[in-house]
């Protein structure tokens, strides 16, 4: 087989992928990517024949397996393919779109991600490659950085310095706009004119609806007329003026953004190659990753490379799922043709189509469904010829189409190719068929092609035994109840059991009968010594099993006296430990003994001799337990070689067991978040809310939380700066603030006053009324009018905690009265009405799904909500 097969060509016809079922198995691993662009690239894939670059992708999805097998948290999350925003960052003046901003600032971020989390864990797994990989990805924490200053992490545009005055100019003549239109909806000497009360937006500008006969009272433009001609949508002048003002601050709005992002893009250019780069190393981690899940899902592993025969153990072919019968295949050295036949069903085109499809998984870098120890060489071409080749449009009888097929194969073939002949020589007459099959054996032969064929040719049952790079193989059948068991045993020829499995599936015994008279002697012959050679491969496989129980009982007889040995050293060393402790303990108590026998004698008449005789009694006992403890600690380390030697052999007995795959998580969705993310909506403090209870609230102090300036911004007294001044945390700023400007609030959210929002008059004039003193009757009133949800809740206008409290109680009415579809207009202003309400329907448990509008329909100013149908 030649060493460098990747510089030789390859002949993988995509027809014969996908007879071998290639395509489908690859799609399947692709669609375990957490990307696009990884998805793409697996779809793209097809066997390849680098030996290196198999072993690297291999041993990469490996180290993978072992991470997913160590139930650490996801390293990969999912990103939206960039190539086309790196092309971008290339032309000189391109601006990006808001949406590609934040693609980019999504991919950065994963990448980042991805790299942190893979480094960490290499440092407790063994994960060089993917440490490798990891550490090769550009930093693009940089580019991160400057898109953040940009847009926040939910993708929106901040609020910055330059857009911050055009905004407020805008807010303003909306609400000029909005008084404007108030003053004629609320007009009762137009009560009659207007047909609604209720502004409508044309070519979004708010304009009213009259009534026909009466348009003449309303100066203004009229925009358009209803089908019936009844009502004319009118904008009055003093309102377009307006409208034109907001028409030509939103442009000056949309120009200054598109600077903004053009600026970015210009920041972000010099950033294009990292970024290139980081995508290609994403891609090569996805990829692998996504094998490693696929494997782990099909209990798989990686077949070890090899330049002999393959090797299968326990293979099972991923389609046929739980049906799938293992099959163990091994060749002899100098095989090179194997030779299956038996009954039909039996199991032997499965057979043939596994060993392939192993093959081109393996050279794909993917995992093979079976037992470790299977082994698979690199192949440079498959050829297959299985399956009806007839053709009416070519005027292809069956056998024309195997031969055509066979005579390009022997053209391609070569020593490092496979090739499968499924029923070789069928569809013709049986002799000349073998001739044939023969024929196109010997070629194959010739070429060392390794070929695997299925046939009912008896006569090329003989071929096999007399042929050295020839084996017989059978698809076993049982006797007693005449089926197949869809086991491949390689050895012996298998018989078709034509007569059998006729007589079972209803032919009449007669006509069977009839058929086994025609069989002449030498087929019956053949048969005989068919059976026979097939009860002495019983009796070898019986034979090999048993030498194979004897091997792993004495296995485990050595491994139980290694483990015996290993226990009476441990309990030795524990003895002489112990041994060692009462002699330190005596030591001690020795020591103090003598120290008090000095103090003694020092108190009485002291002598040289007795204080030499102390020092040297001391001297040797310290000397004795130092010899102890020095025979203590080469005990340790014999006992440690021991261990070591005793691991090494436990590791040759038994493999690791492979932990289940890390579930997905699954969304957080419950009652009990929803009420968490629910109470603190209802905060109102952090967005300006004041009480007047003073008494609920703490003094001046350091740590206490206040209220700055007219933004009644949230911040935290850090120490005193002057008599009636403090320094102020307010978010990353430290502020001197004067306490007349600061207003304390309380640790803990304190009662509110109740809200009131009349869904009826929001469905008519598009305001609620918030916090209203009402007497009873008018209570009783307005929760009759309540009880209706609206189909389009206006919240703007509304201070935080009012709009939160109506947004609750639309979607409490939506859910009870069945709503599932609606809209709110919260505005994009600020973005705090944008944010809360984004904030809550992420919470509530019965949202299915919301998203903002069309840009024609309000965009980002615009929230349609679908609540949950189950």
């Amino acid at each position: 087989m030649s060493n460098s097969p990747d510089t030789r060509e390859t002949n993988f016809e995509p027809k014969t992928l996908a007879q071998l079922d290639y395509y489908r198995i690859r799609n399947d691993v692709a669609g375990c990517c957490v990307s696009q662009d990884g998805k793409t690239e697996l779809e793209q894939r097809d066997p390849l024949t680098d030996r290196e670059e198999i072993a690297r992708l291999k041993a990469e999805a490996a180290e993978w397996t072992v991470y997913l097998n160590s139930a650490r948290a996801s390293a990969l999350s999912s990103w939206e393919p960039v190539l086309r925003l790196t092309d971008m960052l290339a032309v000189e003046g391109a601006a990006l779109e808001l949406d590609d901003v934040r693609i980019l600032n999504t991919f950065c971020t994963v990448t980042l991600h991805a790299a942190q989390t893979i480094a960490r864990a290499a440092k407790e797994l063994p994960l060089p490659l993917l440490a490798d990989l990891a550490a090769r990805i550009p930093d693009t924490g940089q580019p991160a950085q400057l898109i953040g200053r940009i847009i926040d992490p939910a993708g929106q545009l901040r609020d910055l310095p330059e857009l911050r005055a055009i905004r407020e100019h805008i807010g303003r003549l909306r609400r000029e706009i909005d008084s404007l239109i108030r003053n004629y909806t609320a007009d009762t000497a137009l009560r009659d004119t207007l047909q609604s009360d209720v502004p409508v937006l044309r070519a979004d500008r708010q304009v009213l609806a009259v009534r026909a006969g009466s348009k003449n009272k309303i100066r203004g433009i009229i925009h358009e007329v209803s089908q019936t001609g009844q009502t004319v949508y009118i904008e009055p002048d003093d309102v377009v003026r307006k409208n034109n003002d907001l028409v030509q601050e939103q442009f000056k709005l949309d120009a200054e953004i598109r600077r903004i992002l053009r600026d970015l893009t210009a920041r972000l250019s010099p950033f294009k190659d990292d970024i290139v780069n980081a995508r290609q190393c994403m891609i090569r981690l996805d990829v692998t990753h996504a094998a490693a899940r696929w494997g782990i899902e099909q209990k798989a592993v990686f077949a070890t490379d090899t330049e002999a025969q393959p090797v299968l153990v326990q293979a099972r072919h991923p389609l046929l799922g739980a049906k799938a019968v293992p099959i163990d295949l091994a060749f002899p050295k100098d095989c090179r043709v194997l030779i299956i036949t038996g009954p039909n069903t039996g199991g032997k085109t499965v057979t043939l189509k596994t060993v392939a499809l192993f093959t081109l998984l393996n050279q794909s870098g993917f995992p093979v469904p079976a037992k470790e120890g299977t082994r698979l060489p690199v192949r440079t071409g498959v050829f297959a010829d299985i399956g009806d080749e007839q053709s009416l449009d070519q005027s292809l009888s069956t056998f024309s189409g195997h031969m055509k097929n066979i005579a390009d194969t022997l053209i391609r073939a070569d020593s490092d190719s496979l090739v499968l002949l499924d029923e070789l020589g069928s569809g013709t007459d049986p002799q000349e068929g073998s001739a044939i099959a023969m024929a196109v054996l010997d070629a194959l032969i010739e070429k060392r092609s390794f070929v695997l064929v299925t046939t009912h040719h008896g006569v090329l049952k003989n071929y096999g035994y007399t042929h050295r790079a020839c084996v017989n193989a059978s698809a076993e059948f049982d006797e007693t109840t005449l089926a197949p068991t869809y086991r491949i045993r390689t050895g012996i020829p298998g018989e078709s059991r034509a007569l059998d499995i006729a007589r079972r599936n209803g032919l009449p015994p007669e006509v069977v009968d009839k058929a086994a008279s025609y069989l002449i002697s030498e087929q019956a012959d053949v048969s005989a010594m068919i059976r026979g050679l097939t009860a002495k491969h019983e009796a070898a496989d019986l034979l090999e099993k048993q030498l194979r129980q004897d091997q792993q009982r004495l296995r485990e007889q050595r491994r139980a006296a290694d483990l015996k040995s290993l226990r009476l050293k441990q309990t030795e060393w524990e003895l002489a430990h112990e041994g060692n402790r009462e002699t330190r303990r005596f030591l001690e108590e020795s020591r103090k003994m003598l120290e008090n026998l000095v103090r003694e004698l020092r108190e009485g008449e002291i002598t040289r001799e007795k204080t030499r005789a102390v020092k040297r009694f001391i001297t040797e006992l310290a000397q004795n337990v130092q010899e102890r403890g020095d025979l203590l600690d080469e005990q340790e380390e014999s006992l440690a070689r021991e261990q070591a030697a005793f691991t090494e052999r436990e590791k040759q007995y038994e493999t690791a067991a492979a932990k289940p795959p890390h579930t997905t998580k699954k969304r957080l969705k419950n009652a009990d978040a929803f009420a968490a993310a629910k109470s603190a909506a209802q905060d109102g403090q952090a967005f300006g809310t004041r009480t007047d209870d003073s008494r609920s609230l703490p003094g001046f102090e350091a740590g206490t939380e206040v209220l700055t300036g007219s933004a009644n911004r949230r911040g935290t007294l850090l120490r005193k700066s002057g008599k009636n001044s403090w320094i102020v945390q307010v978010g990353s700023m430290k502020l001197t603030l004067k306490e007349k400007d600061l207003t304390p609030v309380a640790p803990h959210a304190a009662e509110k006053p109740s809200v009131t929002v009349d869904f009826a008059a929001e469905t008519s004039s598009g305001y609620g009324e918030t916090g209203k003193a009402e007497d009873d009757a008018g209570r009783d009133a307005r929760n009759r009018n309540d009880a209706v949800p609206a189909f389009e809740l206006r919240l703007l206008g509304m201070r935080y905690e009012e709009a939160v409290k109506a947004l609750e109680r639309q979607l409490d009415l939506a859910s009870i009265r069945g709503l599932h579809d609606f809209s709110i207009i919260h505005g994009k202003g600020s973005g705090v009405l944008q944010q809360a309400v984004q904030d809550y329907l992420a919470h509530y448990p019965g949202v299915a799904e919301f998203h903002f509008a069309r840009p024609e329909d309000g965009g980002t100013g615009k929230t349609y909500v679908h609540l949950d149908t189950n």
